[in-house]
């Protein structure tokens, strides 16, 4: 809470003080008097609305946030809605003449003032004001900031009211086509061997932590004395991972992940089951190091494009939070592990996409591995655009080619669209 005097009140009080220290000085008892009646007020008036603090006692006001969307795409508007709400009469009297003024950080603000529409009714105000994500991550809202001046305005009182809150900003992600028989076969058998098994005829596996408890196969589970799960709820659909090796400068990293989840929805809204692998997610990692994780997280696990599943959401989560990597050491650690999870996945014939940095020789080693019992496709990034950069981004095609990918280079910034026909026709 921060209070303090008006202009007005600060002139008051120091002509007050001036009559006062003249009273005094020239022994008129009339004039010390009438410099103290401004004093007394600012200062009463500074105690009154003191104690009127909205934000404190059993009085205080209540604050709701929310917003729509929540998350939202980065480039895209969400509104947000404040209301404020006095629950009995000495709140509502705390609530009338304040003044509102809301909060929100510089990538949702752009820096300028926020614009809101305020609609006041018996006891209530809501405050609507859009905001518009600049770029992905978790960005603040709030808290609101109400002032009140006193009636005579001398005074007045700035405090914060309520709690903050964040929006969700997911990445741009551009739709993708994904034309029948160039990264799947017709009807896609390969994954699933000679046959295509009918809807009775199940193949069973171990229960997973993440796994959908609608697949799991109950009267099995009861004669084994452990869950088991059927796996082959998608049967003609192979499943994808997206890879995305995370660079180590800014410049290419909204471009990466955007197009990593652009193939991963496509893919998704194609029908597959899809996962992205991109490190372990931070909280994973924090708990990994700690001892506490022990199951296999669920990033991990294939999601399914059911109704009223989240899959779209869980993926598009997963990768607000993700930075660029520490180092390139550290880049290359994160995308071995990926590959080891690649390498043994149960998944024969699974499909990879990969959105990579020029690699090194144990990450191309890698990667020529994940190739024997899946099918590789990599869009290789040519660096910041230097020759040598260049130069190892072709190399890194090259060896990927000799491995049995099917790979492309590509400059960031350039069109995602494009860029994923390009690597499509790279197989024609």
């Amino acid at each position: 809470m921060r209070l303090r005097p008006t202009v007005r009140g600060v002139g008051l009080a120091i002509g007050g003080v001036v009559a006062v220290v003249v009273g005094v000085a020239v022994g008129a008892v009339d004039l010390v008097r009438i410099g103290t009646l401004p004093l007394l007020l600012v200062v009463g008036a500074l105690v009154g609305i003191g104690l009127l603090d909205p934000g404190r006692g059993r009085h205080r006001l209540a604050v709701e946030r929310g917003a729509s969307p929540n998350p939202v795409h980065a480039g895209s508007t969400s509104v947000v809605g404040v209301v404020v709400t006095a629950t009995d009469a000495a709140a509502r009297a705390r609530l009338s003449g304040l003044r509102f003024r809301e909060q929100a950080s510089a990538e949702l603000s752009s820096g300028r003032p926020l614009r809101a529409h305020v609609a006041r009714a018996p006891g209530r105000v809501t405050i609507t004001y859009p905001v518009v994500a600049a770029r992905r991550g978790r960005w603040t809202l709030g808290p609101l900031v109400v002032t009140r001046i006193d009636p005579f305005g001398v005074a007045k009182v700035t405090t914060s009211l309520g709690d903050g809150a964040h929006i969700a900003v997911w990445p741009t992600v551009t739709e993708l086509q994904v034309p029948p028989g160039v990264l799947v076969g017709d009807p896609d058998r390969v994954a699933l061997g000679a046959r295509t098994p009918a809807t009775d005829d199940s193949s069973l596996r171990d229960y997973r932590f993440g796994d959908d408890l609608r697949r799991v196969h109950w009267a099995t589970s009861a004669r084994r004395g452990e869950l088991m799960v059927r796996s082959d709820e998608r049967a003609g659909m192979r499943p994808v991972s997206v890879l995305l090796d995370l660079p180590t400068r800014s410049a290419s990293l909204e471009w990466s992940i955007s197009l990593a989840a652009s193939m991963t929805l496509a893919m998704l809204d194609a029908g597959h089951p899809v996962r992205l692998l991109c490190g372990p997610a931070p909280a994973a990692a924090a708990a990994r190091r700690e001892g506490a994780l022990t199951e296999r997280p669920t990033s991990m696990l294939h999601a399914h494009n059911r109704p009223g599943d989240m899959a779209r959401a869980d993926i598009l989560d997963r990768t607000i939070d993700l930075t660029i990597a520490e180092s390139p050491a550290a880049a290359e650690e994160r995308l071995l592990a990926d590959a080891r999870v690649l390498v043994a996945s149960d998944d024969i014939g699974e499909i990879v996409l990969a959105v990579v940095s020029p690699l090194t020789a144990r990450c191309r080693t890698a990667l020529a591995r994940v190739a024997d019992n899946a099918v590789g496709w990599a869009v290789v990034r040519s660096g910041e655009g230097s020759h040598a950069q260049r130069g190892d981004a072709e190399s890194t095609v090259e060896a990927l080619h000799r491995a049995g990918w099917r790979a492309m280079t590509a400059e960031p910034g350039d069109d995602i669209a494009r860029s994923w026909m390009r690597l499509l026709e790279s197989a024609l």
